[in-house]
């Protein structure tokens, strides 16, 4: 999901210098952890450099289902609005520079912005579009197909995420990652 929701809030000035501050700029160590599972999500982030993925623990197995890169927003988006414990982790990959709207500031800006929240639902909109091609492809898809469609709609993947997080994102292991690596 490209987000723009921060260059939206930056078009009007006037507008901007009333709310900038409501934004906040944090430096992110590699494989920092933003959210635990099982927390309630207190922030959305948008990731200024940087990648970042989401993943849960399926009976101590790490399962990776999406990675984030810069311009892109990631929450735990029903943790975040419904006040419901987060069903995964948000955790960086590299260093990553993010901006942070708290949940406060984030209902603030909502209650006094209509186009903001207009924005929001946009972006809910087609990450849920985002979200239903992922679902299908791991039904109808063989993760060599998988990976072919990692190599050809999204390149930042293969070049900067480290192969157990690709194999884990894909379904397979990384021997089975190494072997359709290997065939291609």
């Amino acid at each position: 999901m490209n987000n723009n929701l921060i260059q939206f809030l930056q078009e009007d000035n006037a507008r901007w210098d009333k709310i900038k501050d409501l934004f906040q700029e944090k430096e992110i160590p590699a494989k920092t952890v933003l959210l635990h599972e099982g927390y309630i999500a207190q922030y959305i982030y948008f990731i200024k450099k940087g990648c970042l993925r989401m993943w849960f623990n399926n009976d101590g197995k790490d399962i990776t289902f999406q990675f984030f890169f810069e311009n892109q927003g990631v929450a735990s988006i029903e943790s975040f609005l419904g006040n419901n414990p987060s069903s995964f982790s948000i955790e960086s990959i590299e260093p990553t520079t993010v901006i942070q709207l708290s949940k406060e500031n984030f209902h603030l800006l909502g209650g006094n912005y209509p186009q903001l929240k207009e924005k929001f639902q946009e972006i809910l909109l087609q990450r849920m579009g985002n979200y239903a091609q992922l679902f299908l492809s791991r039904i109808k898809d063989s993760p060599r197909v998988r990976y072919e469609d990692l190599v050809e709609n999204h390149p930042e993947i293969i070049q900067r995420v480290p192969q157990h997080y690709i194999a884990s994102y894909l379904g397979i292991t990384p021997i089975s990652l190494s072997r359709i690596k290997n065939n291609r």
